[in-house]
């Protein structure tokens, strides 16, 4: 069963990844940065660390939610469209926007010292201590690469790259 679970779990991680990665609709790539974490919390579950899902699912909960009120602002602030090829540059206009969303993208990555970093590393370290196969560590580690890749993705079309609108 747990196997199973395991199975499920990695698949739903690596899937919402890399459809994250192809993905332009702001608010569906943050959801399917929360699917991808839900696979990361099952993932933990299937390990036998249930305290450290409840964890992870906290402190995840807490960012997400800076997230989605940074993209409420940035959607709402570019007239009213989701789509991130029509953003761009958009660190001179919302400059707080953009150092609390950059905070949170890099918490979900796990950069040490924040919130994502205490549970996320716990789990992979842990998760390391198993025996499951070098499979489960690799595509472990491929999941957690495509995490930081479509948050890079994310910063650098909304607030790095030149303007997309018309």
């Amino acid at each position: 069963c747990s196997a199973l679970l395991l199975f499920i779990s990695i698949m739903t991680m690596f899937m919402s990844g890399v459809v994250a990665i192809f993905e332009y609709d702001l608010k569906k790539i943050i959801a399917l940065s929360t699917l991808s974490q839900l696979g990361m919390m099952m993932f933990s579950i299937s390990l036998g660390l249930y305290e450290l899902a409840f964890f992870h699912l906290l402190t995840h909960a807490l960012f997400k939610a800076l997230l989605f009120l940074c993209a409420g602002v940035l959607i709402h602030g570019v007239g009213n469209t989701q789509d991130i090829r029509s953003f761009g540059g958009l660190s001179l206009n919302f400059p707080l926007v953009t150092v609390c969303m950059n905070l949170a993208n890099l918490s979900l990555c796990g950069v040490p010292f924040l919130a994502g970093f205490y549970s996320k590393d716990l789990i992979v370290e842990l998760a390391c201590q198993y025996s499951w196969g070098i499979f489960v560590l690799l595509m472990m580690f491929i999941c957690l690469s495509l995490t930081v890749l479509y948050s890079v993705r994310l910063t650098y079309l909304s607030f790095v790259g030149s303007y997309g609108g018309g």
